[in-house]
């Protein structure tokens, strides 16, 4: 099913730096400054080969994206994909775990900010923290209303400072790594491999940003030549800066104690790290770069998100207000509006570590019919063998089922609600 021709087009303004910038802003967040604590926790010193398995899974994953991108261009990403290559049931399912997933990780990402920016300005109580991260989204959503180029430019300066914070936390960690690094790394395996895989499955999440650059594939120049070099691009520059900050965290202070600061809600994983490298300002310049990403990823997923309910708003799987644009054709207002909504409310009663877990059962469900898609197309379509889709779908249908019984249950149960109604939207439209 094909897109109808009456729908207004966004203007395709983003090069392959702006779409690079774009994967590492929706990247660089919540998964490198909180997720490796928690994946710590619970695979212990082998949460480095999480780091790497996660890896492994979101190339394939982001591969198919790009070649699923290059071949049909619009907003919407796997939704969009779904629909084309294999059916309606499929493509509403890929969008319907996409906003559970992305909404969720959105809210975890305000509230992040907000965890932060207290603890830098040593204003403690929590009576601050839900004001706070609110009034980050209603902050980044205004930055969104004004389009793609400004969003663009904002993102530039976000990912900068992240980037350097974290390669700031690298360098700075090497001397201490090297004096206690053997005993901190000794023994790796410290749980079992099912733990491995399950921190596996948490840490995939943590790479799933690259999504945003197909997400805006319609606002892309060239959109062939610079989705994939965009998603091949920024996953290169992600696996290094995780891989290396897993690396140095680990061995600098063990697993342990990053697991326990993840889960105790009272400091940053990093932070903690950074603390015992005796870096004289070293806590302030991570928690000042741990705001600019966690504003990072908020930007990026309210953009990604209302790019999909466009998409869906398109077909009437969402209400059809949410096809409309503004009159300069370059923000979906109404889209955008409604998830700054769902955000807000998800704000006000998200539990961080639960809302992780489902994500990353929701984005794995969702990255399953991405790999499906790609494994669809033709032959003349086909960037990469057909080998890599297949292994992307093994690895996340597997992945998806190793998070805990009751998130992937009620995960389930939410798929089974959302066919329900898009079996009634059908009925609506004959």
């Amino acid at each position: 099913m094909s897109l109808k021709t009456s729908s207004p087009q966004l203007l395709r303004e983003l090069g392959v730096l702006g779409a690079t910038v774009m994967g590492l802003g929706s990247i660089i967040g919540t998964g490198v400054f909180v997720s490796i604590g928690i994946a710590a926790g619970i695979a212990g010193n082998a949460v480095i080969l999480a780091v790497m398995i996660g890896a492994l899974v979101a190339t394939c994953n982001g591969l198919n994206s790009a070649q699923l991108a290059a071949n049909h261009p619009v907003s919407g990403g796997s939704y969009e994909y779904g629909y084309k290559y294999l059916n309606s049931w499929l493509g509403f399912t890929a969008g319907w775990m996409f906003l559970l997933a992305k909404s969720a990780s959105a809210a975890t990402a305000a509230l992040g900010f907000a965890s932060y920016f207290l603890n830098a300005t040593g204003l403690s109580g929590k009576g601050l923290l839900v004001p706070l991260a609110l009034a980050a989204v209603f902050i980044i959503t205004v930055i969104v209303l004004n389009g793609i180029r400004r969003s663009n430019r904002v993102n530039i300066a976000i990912v900068s400072v992240s980037i350097f914070s974290l390669l700031f936390f690298i360098l700075g960690g090497i001397p201490t790594v090297i004096t206690v690094g053997n005993k901190n790394l000794t023994p790796f395996f410290q749980n079992s491999f099912a733990d491995v895989l399950q921190a596996s499955a948490l840490m995939f999440v943590a790479y799933t940003g690259y999504g945003r650059i197909a997400t805006l594939g319609e606002e892309a120049k060239e959109p062939r030549k610079t989705i994939p070099q965009a998603i091949i691009v920024t996953m290169i520059i992600t696996m290094l800066i995780y891989v290396g900050v897993a690396t140095i965290a680990v061995a600098g202070v063990g697993a342990e104690s990053l697991g326990e600061s993840a889960l105790s809600g009272q400091a940053a994983p990093l932070e903690v790290a950074i603390r015992n490298f005796g870096i004289p300002g070293g806590a302030q310049i991570l928690a000042i770069g741990a705001i600019f990403a966690m504003l990072g990823v908020l930007l990026n997923l309210i953009l990604g998100l209302s790019r999909v309910l466009l998409a869906m708003g398109r077909r009437r799987d969402a209400p059809r207000i949410f096809a409309r644009l503004n009159d300069s054709g370059t923000t979906p207002t109404p889209a955008v509006i409604a998830v700054c909504a769902i955000i807000s409310v998800l704000v006000l009663i998200g539990n961080v570590k639960t809302t992780w877990s489902f994500s990353a059962f929701t984005v794995l469900i969702y990255y399953s019919v991405t790999n499906l898609a790609a494994f669809s197309l033709p032959s003349e379509g086909r960037l990469y063998p057909k080998w890599v889709s297949l292994l992307g779908l093994s690895a996340c249908v597997f992945l998806a089922f190793w998070v805990e019984p009751f998130i992937w249950q009620v995960g389930l149960a939410l798929i089974i609600a959302g066919l329900i109604w898009h079996a009634v939207a059908k009925l609506k439209k004959m």
